[in-house]
This record gives structure tokens, C-alpha cells and sequence, in this order.
């Protein structure tokens, strides 16, 4: 049995040959998880599926760059996130630098959620969260990034990327206790 990766090879391989046809194919394979992804950072529908739009068009111009060196589905979604990202840029996005001795508080917490609560409440609860934020947390415990890259993507120092990781964390935590209490009672 063919894997993923073997059965859309030949499609990606027709989209670098501007093959409309393949596009539409390929766009069909990704759209709603690729959509799901955009509107993680931008929170509202129409937004979400123009960035999604104009993430695919990015990636069909630049499919020939493409080199099977990851999965299509990842290289696909990190091209919706850094377009999700620069349209939070161009609306004035506020990300505040911090001072450097928040830092140590960063690396010393333990951070634990009742077992309770489950991922989509954590996931929902985060997308309440001021964009500064949900967008630090959703790229850090969601999508697995470090500071570094968090703060490349984002444009802003570690030390920022860390400490609105930290007080992300805290208020999460604090509204996730909140729900749980209420929950129970």
C-alpha cells in the first residue's frame, strides 16, 4: 500500500508544472486542515480563508522550491502560519518587549493542568487569550516551536517570546483552574 506522501507526489509533481487541474486537487487534499490552522491565529472565519487563500498561492509559486525534504503537509503549514503571522503584523500586532529578569521564572515553573480539562478546552481557552499571548503559546506548546524560532516568526527578542510564554501560561492556568472550579460546582 502506497503511504501519503507517495499517492500526492505525483500531484505535486504536476503543480510544479502549473497543472491547474493538480492545484485544485492538491488545494482540496489541504484546505480544511490548512484552514483550521490559519484561523488558530487569526480567530475570525473570512480572515482565516483569505490567509489560507493566500498562503496556497504563495505555495504554488513557490512549489518548485519544494524538495520532499519534509512532508508537503508540513512545508504547506508553516507557509499558512508565517502568512497568518505577517497579517497579524500589518494590523499593528503589539508585541511588548519584557525586561530580562522575568527569564529565570520562565525556566524554573512547573506547569501542570488537572487531567480533567480536556485538549479543547485548553485549546479554546488559549484562543481567548490576548494575541500576544495565544500567538506565543499556540506556537510553542501547539505547534512545537522554540524561542528562537518563535521569535524570528514573530519579530520579537526570546526574552519577549519567554516571558509572554510565562505570563500566557499564568493566565491560561488561571482561567483553566477557574473553569474546572466551576465545572465541579
Amino acid at each position: 500500500m502506497k503511504s501519503t506522501k507517495q499517492l500526492h507526489q505525483p500531484i505535486i509533481d504536476q503543480c510544479k508544472n502549473n497543472n491547474a487541474k493538480a492545484q485544485m486537487q492538491l488545494y482540496n487534499l489541504y484546505c480544511k486542515a490548512m484552514f483550521i490552522v490559519a484561523h488558530r491565529y487569526v480567530k475570525d472565519r473570512c480572515i482565516a480563508e483569505d490567509v489560507m487563500q493566500d498562503a496556497f498561492i504563495k505555495a504554488f509559486k513557490y512549489i518548485k522550491n519544494y524538495k520532499n525534504e519534509v512532508a508537503f503537509g508540513a512545508w504547506l503549514k508553516r507557509i499558512v502560519i508565517n502568512q497568518s503571522i505577517d497579517h497579524l503584523k500589518k494590523n499593528k500586532l503589539e508585541l511588548v518587549a519584557i525586561n530580562e529578569e522575568v527569564i529565570t521564572t520562565v525556566e524554573a515553573e512547573d506547569w501542570q493542568v488537572e487531567s480533567t480539562i480536556s485538549v479543547d478546552e485548553i485549546v479554546e481557552t488559549i484562543n481567548n487569550l490576548k494575541e500576544k499571548y495565544r500567538l506565543v503559546l499556540t506556537l510553542y506548546l501547539l505547534e512545537g516551536y522554540d524561542h528562537q524560532e518563535i521569535s524570528t516568526v514573530l519579530n520579537i527578542t526570546e526574552n519577549t517570546s519567554r516571558t509572554n510564554l510565562l505570563r500566557g501560561k499564568r493566565i491560561l492556568k488561571e482561567q483553566l483552574k477557574n473553569t474546572s472550579y466551576a465545572a465541579r460546582y
